[in-house]
């Protein structure tokens, strides 16, 4: 006769997880994912730099010097809002340039914290162009995105923090747009990215030398004509 037929429920249909090639990482969360997670999330009432900091885990360095300079680098920002962001962006330059791994700010800088509607504002404005810049970045030209380097960058960074402080018209905004750059090339390891912030730091650096050396100008003639009155 037949065969008996097991009773019971038959077992459920085994879940295929995708599985990674050898020697292959996990892709690390991005920028974007968590800055979009933390200004969207409604139980926080504020965010704190201490959040960021945790957040990205080892790969810090690049979060806190886009959250540093971000706000100096958006058309609209608070007056005087340079000075008290590059003082951090100048301190987590020169911890790049010893080449440390892990940043570390005193915890009355990592305590500062902003309303999450405020954060959440910025970054609705800031995320879309992250994620744009995140399709184009990949591991790529790794001699420029060694630890070796990266004092490299941490010197040019420490530069354009020192120019981003000054009382200099209209040039708070190329220094920061460099910086950002830097920092998007350290969290995905892109040397062509690195590149590309040297050229904009070229650039910043010769818009502010231009402005001072008009300022200069400028106050040389009132003098003169002061004087010779």
């Amino acid at each position: 006769g037949r065969p008996a037929q097991r009773r019971g429920r038959a077992a459920p249909p085994r879940m295929k997880l995708p599985s990674l090639r050898s020697g292959e990482r996990p892709r690390p969360r991005r920028l974007s994912e968590v800055l979009s997670d933390i200004a969207n999330d409604p139980s926080r009432e504020t965010i704190a730099f201490a959040d960021v900091r945790y957040a990205m885990g080892d790969r810090a360095f690049g979060a806190l010097l886009f959250v540093f300079a971000v706000p100096n680098a958006l058309p609209v920002n608070v007056p005087g809002v340079s000075t008290v962001l590059g003082l951090p962006l100048l301190f987590l330059s020169v911890q790049l340039i010893l080449g440390l791994r892990v940043p570390w700010l005193p915890k009355s800088m990592m305590a500062r914290s902003v309303r999450r509607t405020s954060f959440a504002r910025s970054m609705n404005v800031a995320v879309p162009w992250i994620r744009r810049a995140e399709r184009l970045l990949r591991p790529r030209l790794q001699w420029l995105a060694s630890r070796g380097f990266d004092r490299v960058v941490g010197l040019v960074c420490a530069v354009l923090a020192i120019v981003l402080m000054l009382p200099i018209p209209f040039g708070n905004m190329p220094p920061a747009v460099a910086i950002c750059i830097f920092s998007l090339a350290l969290l995905e390891e892109d040397g062509l990215a690195t590149l590309v912030g040297l050229a904009a730091a070229a650039g910043a650096l010769f818009i502010a030398s231009g402005v001072i050396v008009g300022l200069v100008k400028a106050v040389s003639l009132f003098l003169r004509h002061l004087l010779g009155a």
